[in-house]
């Protein structure tokens, strides 16, 4: 599939047998036919890999860092600019 803004994505697309005579069908969904259920399994791939890196030792440092880094400059601005209480 494509989007709007030209990207390529790869949905797959998985569909149930048969729903019928299931009891839970009318908690699993509406439809009138079998379940379809689409996903894009790229974006959690990105999601699990970007949770690892923050985890590590590194980005738990780099987090910490941030803090100091991002400080200073909301000061700079607050005192240069006059953006005071």
């Amino acid at each position: 599939r494509e989007t709007k803004n030209g990207f390529e994505q790869e949905i797959h697309r998985y569909q149930a047998q048969n729903c019928q005579g299931c009891p839970l069908r009318s908690l699993c969904h509406k439809s009138k036919y079998d379940r379809i259920i689409e996903r894009n399994h790229n974006p959690i791939r990105l999601k699990a890999q970007a949770k690892t890196l923050l985890k590590s030792e590194q980005g738990i440092a780099k987090r910490k860092q941030r803090c100091w880094d991002v400080e200073a400059v909301f000061g700079n601005i607050k005192q240069n600019m006059n953006f005071k209480r």
